[in-house]
């Protein structure tokens, strides 16, 4: 069946985390942190974090995440965990996936311009809407699917087929584009989706149904293939 529409991951697929700003945010509760060891420490945390989706649920990943990040950039433990406790409560109003990742909401607007639906498929804290909004870009979408208002988060079928249903078409008219293998990925696929794996740990799976991309533009290329874009 022919694609007709494209559906996009939120953190680290649309935007990543801002790790200026969670300097900052710590600053508040008395702790000072390098960026750059906050950037050193991410590639750990992210396997930590994918580890935990594959093992289930949401906020139990995040708090892994984030108390795996603080402590990779030398917070102690017990005040890693404290502050990651924290920072969740306060991400519904200070979001700290706010970064817009180079040419990604371009893309989405070249394709929403186009007439192509277009939405997103996000395991957020229930006020994702808000915060594509705040930063400016919520004209392409459709659809903002968030697992926090949900209630239900990938990489179960129901989050998938809800966003195929609210954009009009069949799951097996969508190509989703994520940075999660568990989540996004096999989510996607197992609800009949194409995929495009996206960012740096994408690689090729040998499913015909999945492209991998490293960046904007080769996601864009994945979507040529399928004819979603010229």
């Amino acid at each position: 069946m022919r694609a007709r529409a494209v559906t996009f991951d939120a953190g680290q697929t649309l935007v990543e985390l801002d790790t200026a700003m969670l300097v900052s945010r710590l600053v508040e509760r008395g702790v000072e942190v390098a960026e750059r060891a906050l950037a050193g420490a991410q590639p750990a945390a992210w396997r930590r974090y994918e580890e935990a989706v594959t093992a289930g649920g949401h906020q139990a990943p995040w708090h892994l995440f984030m108390t795996s990040l603080l402590v990779g950039a030398g917070v102690a433990p017990t005040a890693a965990t404290d502050l990651a406790t924290w920072l969740w409560d306060q991400q519904p109003v200070r979001n700290l996936w706010r970064r817009p990742i180079t040419g990604m909401f371009e893309l989405a607007q070249e394709l929403a311009t186009a007439g192509t639906p277009v939405g997103i498929i996000s395991n957020s804290e229930g006020r994702l809407a808000e915060l594509i909004a705040e930063i400016g870009w919520a004209a392409p979408f459709a659809v903002i699917v968030d697992s926090g208002r949900l209630g239900v988060a990938k990489p179960a079928r129901a989050i998938f087929e809800h966003a195929a249903r609210a954009l009009g078409v069949t799951p097996a008219e969508i190509v989703h584009v994520g940075d999660s293998r568990t989540a996004d990925v096999e989510g996607a696929r197992g609800a009949g989706m194409r995929a495009i794996w996206f960012g740096a740990a994408a690689h090729a799976t040998g499913d015909d149904g999945v492209a991998a991309a490293v960046d904007a533009a080769a996601v864009r290329a994945a979507l040529a293939r399928w004819e979603l874009i010229r």
